[in-house]
């Protein structure tokens, strides 16, 4: 286990975006008992970090996901609960702008969780389009800590520019920045080799978690460009990005194949050995026991340049965050 300030982070997470998200992921309520399998299964096998969000759950059911969580955490008995770590994002909508309303928002937060949030984030940075709303939300990130309503601060698509003025800020008040998350996947190399975000936050003693690992699904060689594709955007997106990801997904199968290994546990591990903390989502209990299966064991070097050269040199790559700042 890595020790983050009072936070105690496993290699790897679980990330919950789909659990209440209908648009994109097709949840309903019929779900719930094979999403609290999903939860107990991570947490039996050291998967303890659960990233959710508060803008999580389309329509009438924002803030599920929290929801979903906090029952699952509160009902479970087995071994691992004292290191469950629930990992929420505040989104910077436009109508939270003081310190207050970050405030506001994390007890709101911890309502649905029936419990305090561990880590909580900053879900975005305003810096891209309304720099003078940032202040007061991290400022009221900042007084989260210092009134100890969490154990930890957060940071989500933030790049190393904005990092490094982030975490200046907070030192004055004696306030570390625990994590950055961004996306960081074979198709989504660029915080981390263009921007250099890592080598920023190795620096600043700063974890970065990783997420959409998989792609949403692109890396995980359960799709082809004869289909069938996902429905709605994902399956647009599938449609534009298959044909020029086919040399990476053949270096994928490679080296999954010599391993005795499914093409997203390499994709997973590969975050892993890069020293990030991978935050795959799982909606069925299949999906969780494949996550868990890239625990255990660490790619060679010799397969990691592979796979690099594989992703460098990929005609297509995932769009980038457009909150994910410099």
């Amino acid at each position: 286990m890595q020790i983050c300030q009072e936070l105690s982070l496993p290699n790897m997470g679980c990330g919950t975006w789909a659990w209440g998200n209908r648009l994109l992921w097709g949840y309903d309520e019929s779900m719930d008992d094979q999403l609290q399998a999903v939860f107990n299964l991570c947490v039996s096998n050291g998967v303890t970090l659960f990233d959710t969000g508060d803008s999580y759950g389309t329509g009438r059911l924002n803030g599920r996901s929290e929801s979903l969580l906090g029952r699952f955490s509160r009902e479970y008995l087995g071994s691992g609960k004292e290191n469950i770590c629930i990992a929420t994002k505040l989104a910077a909508y436009p109508w939270r702008w003081t310190r207050q309303s970050m405030v506001s928002a994390c007890k709101s937060s911890a309502k649905r969780l029936g419990k305090n949030v561990d880590l909580v984030q900053m879900h975005w940075s305003t810096a891209n389009y309304a720099p003078w709303q940032e202040r007061g939300l991290l400022d009221g990130l900042a007084d989260l800590y210092e009134q100890g309503l969490v154990k930890g601060v957060g940071l989500s698509n933030y790049g190393p520019k904005q990092l490094k003025r982030v975490h200046q800020r907070f030192a004055e008040r004696g306030v570390p920045i625990a994590t950055l998350q961004v996306q960081y996947s074979l198709l989504s190399t660029y915080p981390v080799t263009e921007l250099e975000v890592k080598d920023v936050c190795d620096q600043l003693g700063i974890k970065l978690i990783a997420y959409s690992p998989l792609a949403l699904g692109l890396l995980t060689g359960k799709y082809s460009q004869k289909g069938p594709f996902p429905k709605g955007i994902r399956g647009l997106l599938f449609r534009q990005m298959l044909p020029g990801i086919s040399p990476l997904l053949a270096s994928l199968r490679e080296v999954a194949q010599s391993r005795n290994k499914t093409m997203s546990q390499v994709s997973i591990n590969w975050c892993i050995c890069k020293g990030a903390i991978p935050i795959p989502g799982a909606k069925s209990v299949e999906q969780a026991k494949e996550n868990i299966g890239a625990l255990g064991w660490e790619l060679n070097s010799g397969e990691i340049a592979e796979l690099d050269q594989a992703a460098a040199s990929a005609d297509k790559k995932m769009v980038q965050n457009i909150f994910q700042t410099r």
